[in-house]
């Protein structure tokens, strides 16, 4: 098959009408595989032929939407110094606008041997891995407006895209648990019939189930392990095609902004779902592992971990700080949502161990012209040692409050001591207790 040179930005892959451009990131690689896989699931490998800042690309003609593919990543080997490439390991690409599967889980998808954590794993994953999907970009928005509602006008909704839709008696049972489910006419007649100005999305970023998950029977309802965050999670939609869900997400914001009503996305940055150093390989860490994570600064085959998930993205690191800020402007540019809500977001401010609220990426959410003016709010708190910040966020950004819901969960539930207690406490602690509140 062809490759011409192509472009380094965007990364990801962009098709154009004529091909697709293919261009990742990894400062630590010596060699770039970009795999395309047929209906059969057979694999064609192509060396990237260029790399251009630490961007490896390459334009494949007549390569078009549907396309499935990854990546093959090879370079160092030595987890004692936090690398660890594998090029035996089919890597999902983290700019990809779709995924097609979930892993299946095997001992092939990690890069260590289960009962020999120390061994290099050659095992061939590609059988047992999702792939990344080439997706069309062209979308009828038709008249789409944002309703920009004002704060102070704001009820926002928090909704799980499946949960509530899949047994509602009035959504058409192949819509049920989809993003059309909840674009339906009952479903929006119900959020404005209850005054919803917005519906908060619990994470519908592509996630994992995990292996201990799945191996009890047990699946992850509520989507907090991201794998992809450019990619609305297939589960959720109604058609099987590869990347139909991006069609289907864009046509459920479309009908919600018609009545009025905004989407915001609670969004998990902080971690992903490869989990620590015996977790699987999956894309981040055989990438550019010191790259993307944060490690023990004297023992770096290990992880740094503030979210209590095995794992923290390395916010210090200016391509993680690039993938964020590409991934917030894609979900609001391409897909039209209206804010965010940040999962332990405390997290994204940790500059050494300390949470700094001037630290980088607020630096940049401050200045980016299209991320700074849609509605941006925080979970103030992580895992790690001061990680409890209510109160303490930038200017722009409101707080989901947790001192306020507990102590008003702790009411109805007939403990009216701790509601007073609480808002005595407001007279010294204005701002913990009277910023946007989390119900």
């Amino acid at each position: 098959m062809r490759i011409w040179p192509g472009e380094p930005f965007p990364l990801g892959a962009t098709y154009d009408g004529s091909g697709t451009n293919f261009s990742i990131f990894s400062e630590i690689a010596t060699k770039v595989e970009l795999c395309l896989f047929d209906d059969d699931g057979h694999e064609e490998r192509i060396a990237l032929p260029e790399q251009t800042a630490f961007s490896w690309h390459g334009y494949v003609p007549n390569v078009g939407p549907g396309q499935r593919y990854g990546y093959r990543v090879h370079g160092p080997w030595a987890p004692d110094e936090g690398n660890r490439c594998n090029p035996h390991k089919l890597l999902l690409d983290p700019y990809a606008r779709a995924v097609d599967g979930r892993p299946k889980w095997d001992e092939a998808l990690y890069a260590h041997f289960f009962e020999r954590p120390d061994e290099f794993n050659d095992r061939d994953s590609a059988a047992f891995m999702p792939k990344s999907v080439v997706t069309n970009p062209y979308f009828d928005w038709r008249d789409d407006r944002r309703p920009r509602t004002p704060w102070h006008e704001t009820v926002v909704y928090e909704v799980h895209v499946k949960g509530f839709t899949a047994r509602h008696p009035d959504i058409a049972p192949e819509l049920r648990g989809t993003y059309a489910g909840l674009a339906s006419p009952p479903v929006i007649e119900h959020l404005k019939r209850l005054g919803v100005t917005a519906v908060e999305l619990l994470p519908v970023h592509q996630f994992v189930h995990s292996q201990i998950l799945e191996s009890k029977g047990l699946r992850n309802y509520w989507g907090y392990d991201s794998i992809g965050y450019f990619a609305p999670h297939n589960e959720y939609s109604s058609n099987s095609a590869r990347g139909d869900q991006v069609q289907e997400f864009k046509a459920m914001v479309r009908a919600l902004h018609a009545a009025g009503i905004e989407v915001l996305l609670d969004v998990v940055y902080n971690h992903t779902a490869e989990g620590n150093h015996l977790g699987p390989m999956l894309s981040f860490k055989g990438i550019d592992n010191a790259a993307y994570y944060r490690l023990v600064p004297d023992q770096r085959r290990y992880y740094m971990d503030y979210t209590g998930t095995g794992n923290s993205l390395n916010m210090r690191h200016p391509h993680v700080l690039q993938l964020i800020m590409d991934s917030l402007r894609y979900w609001i540019e391409e897909m039209h949502v209206d804010g965010f809500r940040f999962d332990l977001a405390a997290t994204l401010a940790r500059g050494l161990h300390e949470v700094d609220r001037l630290s980088a990426f607020f630096d940049l959410i401050q200045q980016d012209p299209v991320v700074s003016r849609v509605k941006l709010i925080a979970e103030p708190w992580d895992v790690g040692d001061g990680g409890y910040q209510v109160g303490n966020f930038p200017p722009l950004w409101s707080e989901w409050n947790g001192k306020f819901r507990d102590g008003v969960r702790d009411f109805w539930r007939g403990e009216p001591w701790r509601l007073g207690v609480e808002f005595a406490r407001s007279e010294e602690h204005t701002s913990e207790l009277q910023s946007h509140h989390d119900l």
